[in-house]
């Protein structure tokens, strides 16, 4: 069970986080899920898919890898894309919930915890969380952020899959990439969307989508797609390398 503790600038001051990446880190995965709040960015370099968790609801991922624990965008210690998901930028760091008094009502309220057993939670290197005088460093600043794209787009996925559901966008499909005469890769148990059936919606269906602002997030994730030449593309780089 995680070491988890609530983030606070006096039990906390001194700690620090490792902010390079790394498999030490925990960042040699072929897939991470992500929200739909970053879709604008994850489009411009990794393929988007769904899948259906054990209770048989939709998630978003993007494959990193094609073998297992292997991440195609991680080159030793830095990561070979614009963009990072949201996910593995929060490092360290969830979010739970906690009831505050905010003008005279007791509303639940995000706070940030820490896993204090995590690799990359330190006394001596890395980047610090809090200022001298106890303000939030910049550091964490970014880890907010991270937790908030995660947050609002943990609200967004349900009523987002079942925009697209109503719609009858969401269909299965079978990745096969065939590498040469002797590789091939089966990437099972995957979802998108059919970019046919969503060119031929109309009318109320149609207004239905963008009304939700799910129409945008649509184009985005088949966007994303042509991401998978890419994967191809860096996948056939490392075996001519030799890794």
């Amino acid at each position: 069970m995680a070491n988890t503790a609530l983030l606070n600038n006096i039990d906390h001051a001194d700690l620090k986080v490792i902010a390079r990446r790394g498999a030490e880190f925990g960042d040699s995965v072929n897939q991470v899920a992500v929200y739909p709040t970053e879709f604008s960015e994850l489009q411009r370099d990794y393929p988007v898919f769904f899948r259906k968790n054990e209770a048989g609801d939709y998630f978003c991922v993007v494959l990193l890898g094609l073998d297992k624990a292997e991440n195609l965008y991680l080159d030793g210690d830095r990561w070979i894309a614009r963009y990072i998901p949201a996910m593995l930028q929060r490092g360290p760091f969830l979010i739970g919930f906690q009831d505050q008094s905010v003008d005279g009502e007791t509303r639940r309220e995000p706070v940030i915890h820490v896993n204090l057993d995590d690799p990359r939670i330190s006394k001596t290197e890395g980047e610090p969380l809090f200022l001298p005088q106890g303000g939030n460093a910049p550091y964490l600043q970014h880890v907010s952020q991270a937790l908030r794209v995660i947050t609002v787009g943990a609200d967004m996925m349900k009523p987002m899959f079942d925009a697209f559901d109503a719609a009858g966008l969401i269909e299965p499909v079978s990745l096969d990439i065939k590498l040469d005469d002797h590789t091939e890769y089966k990437v099972p148990d995957l979802f998108t969307l059919s970019e046919e059936r969503l060119a031929a919606l109309q009318g109320p269906a149609l207004e239905q989508l963008h009304r939700g602002g799910f129409l945008r997030a649509a184009y985005l994730v088949l966007a994303s797609l042509a991401n998978v030449n890419r994967l191809i593309m860096m996948k056939n780089a490392k075996r001519a390398g030799g890794n």
